[in-house]
């Protein structure tokens, strides 16, 4: 038995130690509207560095940063035992072709970086291409996390019709249309999987944006289909995290703002019965 002041963790209910597979919680980084400096990231790192598996650097942040501070940066997180993500900024690289890529990958490599993640929606890659650059980041010795959307420009929707093997496909037009389709999503991940990701990241738009709209149903299959230990689900707010915690336990995988760790940290610790009173009522009246 584990005792955290205001928690407890029975051996049989309690995550493992990091590095986890699941359970895992990655939180936000540095990002555009608030001041990030070393001194934050070490406070916040000493004061709850044992709850966080992940650092995400969001909305291309890193490049607005100095080398030497994402390095420091990396390297305190590492001495957390916590990973440190690219955030999705490879749609801006991949504009300037596949050789700005790979240099790319190889600086975040240097810079201390251990996974890339991309966003298929922003990317707008055909899917082979998509494979390609999964592989690509992986012989590099990286991680790779590619994020989905459930919906899709509607041109990237397949057609149902049959057709004869190898008959010519007329290219559809780029519209401005987007249309869910959640057995695409599973079907594009289930091949991201295959072809070496290490998890899938399930972006919170209209999926689990706010606690009293999430969509159960495409949570529930898409955890079905690639299981718990390969999904991460954002969540925007401490009432979502709590939904996700009461119906699929403490091993979700979760991306939240950093200061939502403690809140979540509580919430896993906690055995979330159907009629449970919420932990954040105090806090959210």
């Amino acid at each position: 038995m584990a005792v955290y002041r205001w928690k407890t963790f029975a051996e049989d209910e309690d995550r493992p130690d990091k590095p986890r597979r699941f359970g895992v919680t990655e939180i936000r980084g540095p990002n555009h509207t608030s001041l990030f400096s070393h001194t934050l990231l070490q406070d916040m790192m000493e004061s709850m560095g044992q709850f966080v598996d992940g650092l995400k650097f969001t909305g291309g942040s890193e490049s607005l940063m100095p080398k030497s501070f994402i390095k420091e940066a990396t390297k305190l997180a590492h001495e957390h035992d916590i990973y440190v993500s690219t955030g999705d900024w490879a749609e801006h690289l991949l504009q300037k072709g596949s050789s700005s890529f790979i240099e790319y990958i190889e600086e975040c490599k240097q810079l201390g970086f251990d996974t890339v993640e991309l966003n298929t929606g922003s990317l707008e890659l055909p899917e082979e291409t998509l494979l390609r650059y999964i592989r690509l980041i992986k012989s590099h010795g990286l991680k790779a996390k590619p994020q989905f959307a459930v919906k899709f420009n509607k041109a990237d929707i397949p057609p149902t019709r049959a057709r004869a093997y190898g008959a010519y496909v007329v290219p559809t037009p780029r519209t401005s249309e987007r249309v869910e389709d959640v057995d695409l999503l599973i079907r594009k991940a289930e091949r991201c999987l295959e072809a070496g990701a290490d998890m899938i990241v399930i972006d919170a738009e209209d999926v689990c944006k706010y606690a009293d709209s999430v969509r159960a149903d495409i949570i529930a299959k898409v955890i079905g289909r690639l299981g718990i230990e390969k999904t991460m689900f954002e969540a925007s707010n401490a009432k979502t995290s709590e939904w996700f915690i009461k119906q699929y336990g403490p091993n979700v995988n979760l991306f939240v703002d950093h200061s939502q760790v403690l809140d979540l940290e509580c919430l896993r610790g906690r055995n979330l019965g159907k009629n449970h009173k919420s932990v954040l009522d105090s806090w959210f009246l």
